[in-house]
């Protein structure tokens, strides 16, 4: 895997083609979280690049150029251009080169035009100075130092220094454009050198990060395989466990029926024998209390015979007192319940079968499927672990197969060549742009220079200018000031031809660098110039696929890489070097995983003897079905239990006794009564009340075992049908669960390998050899280096440059208009009433 991987980068950095090698690959799942390590680069992209508050004054400049230069984008043009390989010269005479060049001329008609009009200037600025000049040393155009005085003339005088003022502020404003140009050039050049180390420090990076990305995506085959192992030696529990958990819904609810029973077998014969138990003792009692309750019962009988029975005052206290000794009897009768032995003896003989031992067998051998997996799958584990690490061998041994190294090598020695060069040429450009910017400085100084002579003229003019004064009697700062402007005027006849060669020279230049490199690379119109069929050759279709595949149909464009590079994708994406090397091709892990599948899909296992209970229990349960506890006559033991142990209460009956003895004459009928009533209440406390309490707990016993065994054959007839039922499923089902489960257990496996070769294949489409500094470099030098550091700023100088020297031209005008007025006249007009209109003209002399 290590040999195709590299080889796709070499495909798309070297754009060589190297010798196919056997793919090797395995997969990862979503458990195994790979992530490629983070590739860090220092250049800044062409977006973020922003050139700060100057950028509003280069969109003035574009839209300057736009109103210049309307035409759309010439690419037919351009692609023509192309095709001739930029020779003008041959077949100049044909018509088709006619038509081109006037297709040429139409596009750049604006610029030519302006080009045009500077050059006009260049050549008539000189010449109208030097008329001037010539007609001034002959006292014409204003060379006789003599100022007719004017009705207006106030007004043309403020007229001429204001409209020079206005002017100047124009001209300043072109100048500051200048000199911000100027710096902004300079300051730029200097980050040159930063911005071509940043670059072939990321080129660098790219080339040496893309090793450490392929060596990482390989590791991860070691991870995928320990990951494998680990499912390997853990296969009890996967899969082991996951047939478990398919068989445990149907058999353990079976088996806790069983311990269930099992628990209630006992529990029945504990409840059985307590039963049994206490219904002896409450016999013996109630024999006991019938006993006493007779003897009170004669006792009573035997003292009512007494003689005082006779007499009137106590016969009908002792009448009434025989008539309720019927009541002195005992109210239950225990001995008519049968005995519980033989349901006791029954559910004795079932326990001689210990049911509990049974179902702990019946979990034992459920639960020891998995280990049964584990063994029978021994040998199985141990080959497919032997195909990984031979796999795992062969990936080792990849990088035997390519010198990829050396290839990269020598890419980086061609890196490194080209820094060295461009570092040889850097202290030129610098020593170059120095000359420029020294240059430019000079053309500004000298504009800033005229409008010091201006500035100065008006300043002088104006405060030194005193209206009182004739023109032969102005003051010296007036005077002063007039010179200045005349200096002023000379300089920008002397000079404005010089500055308007800088202003074409740049203009021409800088507008169509603009127009036809600038513009176009950022809307990505360039890319569909070079991305036009058989424009670079004459033989291939797409220049791109011909020259990296020798495939010149394949749709390859210039624009097509650019984009994705520019979107960080891959070097495999970018160039489509699925046409050269499929990786969906040669990253098969079929004859890897085919033994894994094969070894997996063979797994003859076999569960045998997986009881869950044997005949033994089974016959347990049916004898306790049978044992008759669910036929006992409870509702005759509840009936019998639920009675009083006494038909009257004896604590009532001895107080009644109590009180009618009190109506007798004291003596031995008063005595015995009394006694009788005693023995009663001891009667009542010592047997009645204990009897109570014991037929209330055996009432509540009755009723739970009742509860207990009610449907006892219905619920063991539900057991053994749910146990066969279980057992049935695991003898006929269990086979087509293991083999399912074998199957989920091997997708598992395998998919580890698939997964990770998916992300393997991803990561070489989309991310491995992420080709963004191939397209950050391109985009520093064109777009950061040529149009922002250079045609820009270059376009804003002649802009300012040009729109001051422009502006020269008038005030020169109204410089050589006004300097009249703050200038001494050698002579003047000559006024009888200075504020008349004047009568007569008076020619003087020179004074000077």
């Amino acid at each position: 895997m290590t040999m195709t991987l590299r080889l796709l980068l070499l495909l798309g950095l070297c754009q060589k083609t190297v010798s196919e090698g056997p793919p090797q690959s395995p997969e990862s799942p979503d458990v195994l979280g790979f992530e490629l390590p983070a590739v860090n680069y220092e250049t800044e992209t062409a977006d973020s690049f922003t050139p700060g508050p100057i950028g509003a004054l280069f969109r003035m400049v574009q839209v300057f150029l736009r109103v210049v230069q309307p035409a759309a984008f010439p690419e037919d043009i351009l692609r023509k251009i192309i095709q001739r390989k930029f020779d003008f010269s041959a077949d100049y005479e044909k018509p088709e080169s006619v038509v081109l060049t006037l297709k040429v001329i139409h596009y750049e008609l604006g610029i030519l035009i302006c080009a045009v009009l500077g050059l006009l200037f260049v050549i008539l600025m000189p010449l109208v100075g030097l008329c001037f000049c010539a007609c001034r040393c002959c006292h014409r155009c204003g060379g006789d130092m003599h100022q007719r005085q004017k009705r207006n003339g106030t007004f043309l005088r403020k007229y001429y220094a204001v409209s020079l003022l206005v002017i100047g502020v124009f001209i300043s404003i072109g100048i500051i454009f200048g000199f911000v140009a100027n710096h902004h050039l300079r300051t730029q050049i200097q980050k040159t050198r930063k911005l071509v180390d940043n670059n072939f420090k990321d080129l660098r990076t790219f080339l040496n990060e893309t090793p450490s990305q392929i060596s990482f995506a390989v590791s991860q085959y070691n991870t995928t395989k320990k990951k494998a192992f680990s499912d390997l030696d853990n296969i009890k529990s996967l899969l082991g466990g996951r047939i478990h958990q398919q068989l445990r819904p149907k058999v353990i609810p079976v088996l806790n029926d069983i311990k269930a029973m099992a628990e209630a077998i006992r529990d029945t014969k504990d409840a059985l024998v307590k039963l049994n138990n206490i219904l002896e003792e409450l016999k013996m009692s109630s024999a006991r209390l019938s006993t006493v309750l007779s003897n009170v019962k004669m006792d009573l009988e035997q003292s009512l015979g007494d003689p005082v029975c006779s007499t009137p005052a106590a016969e009908a206290v002792c009448n009434s007192i025989r008539a309720t000794l019927s009541q002195l009897d005992d109210n239950i009768n225990l001995s008519q319940l049968p005995s519980l032995d033989k349901e006791i003896d029954n559910v004795q003989h079932v326990l001689q079968t210990d049911l509990s031992s049974l179902a702990q067998e019946g979990y034992k051998s459920f639960n020891d499927i998995p280990e049964m997996m584990q063994n029978q799958t021994a040998d199985m584990v141990s080959g497919i672990k032997n195909t990984l690490n031979a796999i795992g061998l062969n990936v080792e041994t990849i990088n035997e197969k390519i010198y990829f190294q050396d290839k990269m090598s020598d890419l980086l020695g061609h890196i490194s060549y080209a820094e060295s060069y461009i570092r040889h040429l850097l202290p030129k450009l610098e020593e170059y742009y120095v000359c420029w910017w020294l240059g430019g400085l000079v053309v500004c100084c000298l504009l800033t220079l005229i409008m010091v002579f201006y500035y100065l003229g008006l300043l002088c003019g104006t405060v030194g200018y005193d209206r009182n004064a004739t023109p032969t009697t102005r003051g010296c700062v007036s005077n002063t000031g007039g010179i200045f402007l005349m200096v002023g005027v000379g300089v920008s006849f002397l000079f404005c031809w010089i500055l308007m060669i800088t202003v074409v020279l740049t203009f021409i230049v800088g507008g169509n660098v603009e127009k036809l490199v600038c513009e176009p690379y950022q809307n990505k119109k360039l890319f569909q110039i070079l991305d036009t069929p058989y424009l670079l050759n004459e033989n291939w279709k797409y220049y791109l696929s011909g020259m990296i595949f020798d495939k010149p149909d394949i749709n390859l464009t210039f624009k097509h890489v650019y984009s994705d590079c520019k979107d960080n994708k891959s070097i495999y994406s970018a160039l489509k070097l699925e046409n050269k090397y499929n990786i969906s091709e040669h990253f098969d892990i079929e004859e890897y995983t085919g033994h894994i599948n094969s070894s997996l899909d063979n797994m003859n296992m076999e569960v045998n003897n997986v009881v869950l209970l044997d005949a033994a229990g089974k016959k347990n349960l049916r004898d306790f079905g049978h044992s008759g506890v669910d036929r006992i006559d409870y509702d005759a033991y509840l009936a019998e239990t639920a009675k009083m142990p006494t038909k009257v209460d004896l604590l009532t009956f001895a107080d009644d006794l109590d009180e009618k003895a009190n109506k007798l004459p004291s003596g031995n009928l008063k005595w015995s009564l009394t006694t009788s009533a005693q023995r009663l209440r001891k009667t009542h406390h010592g047997e009645v009340v204990p009897l109570a309490s014991s037929l209330k707990s055996l009432h509540q016993s009755i009723q739970e075992l009742q509860q207990q065994s009610s449907g006892l054959g219905v619920k063991v007839t539900n057991i053994i049908s749910s146990l066969d039922a279980a057992q049935d499923f695991i003898t006929n089902n269990l086979s087509p669960v293991i083999a399912q489960e074998s199957k989920n257990y091997r997708n598992t496996i395998v998919g580890y390998f698939e997964h990770y070769m998916q992300w393997v294949k991803i990561s070489i489409k989309e991310r491995i050899a992420a080709c963004k500094p191939v397209a950050t470099a391109l985009d520093s030098a064109v777009d950061i280096f040529l149009c922002n550091y250079i045609t820009k700023p270059m376009n804003l100088y002649w802009f300012g440059i040009g729109l001051a020297t422009l502006f020269l031209l008038p005030a020169i005008i109204f410089a050589v208009k006004l300097a009249k007025y703050y200038r001494r006249m050698d002579s003047e007009d000559v006024y009888d009433d200075v504020e008349t209109i004047p009568m007569k003209k008076h020619q003087t002399t020179q004074l000077l």
